[in-house]
């Protein structure tokens, strides 16, 4: 698997930050209706609780909040991927459909309320570095405007920033094209959570992406 490694500087701001890391060779293809199914059961899931506002408070939500101010990002301008991805099912819209790997992604997210950054690793350089972003550091988000990177915590390979929790870049992002990922689950709450993330992700790549040569670690 290729070398993940997180900051001295984040780690001292941010020491419960853990990263889950899960490698595989995936074949992008267009949403099963067996995904589809599970998508949609996670967010009746939602919808239907007594108080489905209340998923924006649980630990994730608030550990990665709390991560993002200790780095000195504001939360509520620039929100983890989880959250928005939440925020979006609470208002009564359907979590985007994709294809199968990116879909399987977003669905672990929500379930897990932990953001995850995902790389097609045809387009990463070198090893990745998760740290927070300096000064005049930008790029171009997925289907957004250039994202201000500073004091955002970020992933940077051997070209620079390329993914963050709020939103990954367009240079390693995956399309259908893509013969392998690598994922990154962000836990600024310690690495309890990624307990259960990292299985269930590699399950639904299996099932819905026809995933091979699977690797995964824990980094802290």
């Amino acid at each position: 698997m290729i070398q993940v490694t997180i900051d001295a500087a984040l780690k001292t701001k941010c020491p419960r930050a853990a990263l889950g890391c899960v490698s595989a060779d995936v074949e992008v293809a267009p949403t099963s209706p067996g995904l589809e199914a599970e998508l949609r059961a996670a967010e009746e899931k939602i919808v239907k609780l007594p108080e489905p506002r209340a998923v924006l408070e649980s630990p994730a939500i608030l550990a990665t909040r709390a991560g993002y101010k200790a780095l000195g990002k504001d939360p509520a301008r620039y929100r983890g991927s989880a959250e928005a991805l939440l925020r979006r099912v609470i208002s009564g819209k359907n979590m985007p459909r994709i294809n199968s790997v990116v879909d399987a992604i977003n669905l672990v997210s929500v379930e897990s309320r932990l953001p995850i950054g995902l790389y097609d690793l045809a387009h990463v350089v070198g090893g990745i570095e998760f740290r927070a972003g300096r000064d005049g550091e930008s790029y171009k988000g997925i289907g957004k405007y250039d994202l201000n990177l500073e004091d955002l915590p970020l992933f940077a390979d051997g070209r620079g920033p390329h993914g963050s929790p709020t939103s990954d870049s367009e240079r390693t992002m995956v399309t259908p094209a893509t013969k392998q990922v690598l994922a990154i689950i962000i836990s600024f709450g310690g690495e309890a959570p990624l307990a259960a993330a990292i299985p269930r992700l590699e399950d639904l790549l299996v099932r819905h992406a026809s995933a091979a040569n699977l690797a995964s670690a824990i980094v802290t």
